[in-house]
């Protein structure tokens, strides 16, 4: 059984254009999926409908197998977490970190005061920040640290699934790649099931053990990561591992 599944979703937007027709996607427990494609595929539309943050015109979102229903919301919620794609305006330049960390232990009701704040610590240690980092205000903080931070708030609550919409697009070569190996290092770690959306397959190589490409609103291929990557069948994800930048051979 799948953890987080979209079932047969198809999805209008206002002025009745079709962003996504007839989409399947499931991650399980522990399970790495790359969702690619260019710009304008429907990727972001899916993080929306995964989070219940938008309805589908047809089709269903089911979480554990079941339809995700005003009874199930508070336990979806606790489970399911996100990071977006610009670490600048993902976080409240208002807030301190201990603040904007804890926030999803304030709104789900896990814990607060020096529970809360323990919970904060240990956190923004597993994503690699020190204590003193509670104090401070984002902009104290560089682009890849910020990402950081979003990370630990993502996790805080335990979630059993991360979405990380273009969690690295914004960030330099470097940055990355550290990035991507903090969110491999809390799969293994706490069994963190992730979905990652990205237009960037050299990141989902490093991370997904999955891969499904969309197009046009549609899912054109699907398949282990590393049969997307090295012979792909679809001459749209072609086109897509051929645009991968590759170093001039020595």
């Amino acid at each position: 059984m799948s953890l987080l599944e979209l079932r047969g979703v198809s999805y209008r937007y206002r002025k009745g254009a079709l962003a996504l027709d007839d989409v399947s996607i499931a991650v399980g427990e522990g399970q790495s999926v790359g969702l690619v494609g260019e710009s304008g595929s429907g990727k972001s539309t899916i993080v929306r409908l995964m989070l219940a943050l938008a309805k589908p015109a047809s089709g269903q979102l089911l979480f554990e197998g079941a339809p995700v229903t005003a009874a199930t919301t508070r336990r979806f919620r606790a489970s399911v977490q996100t990071v977006f794609q610009d670490p600048y305006s993902s976080l409240d330049p208002r807030q301190r970190i201990a603040s904007i960390v804890a926030e999803p232990l304030r709104s789900l009701g896990i814990a607060r005061g020096d529970e809360a704040r323990t919970l904060v610590t240990a956190s923004l240690a597993s994503v690699g920040l020190a204590a003193d980092t509670l104090a401070r205000y984002p902009h104290e903080f560089s682009g890849g640290q910020r990402q950081r931070i979003a990370i630990a708030r993502a996790t805080v609550s335990h979630p059993r699934l991360l979405l990380a919409d273009e969690p690295v697009s914004a960030l330099d070569v470097t940055t990355r790649i550290q990035v991507i190996d903090l969110l491999a290092q809390l799969r293994e770690s706490a069994g963190l099931a992730i979905l990652m959306v990205s237009h960037d397959l050299s990141a989902v190589a490093a991370l997904c053990d999955e891969t499904v490409v969309l197009n046009a609103g549609r899912i054109v291929e699907r398949g282990a990561t590393g049969d997307i990557l090295s012979a792909p069948r679809e001459p749209y994800t072609r086109r897509l591992v051929e645009a991968v930048p590759r170093l001039p051979p020595l």
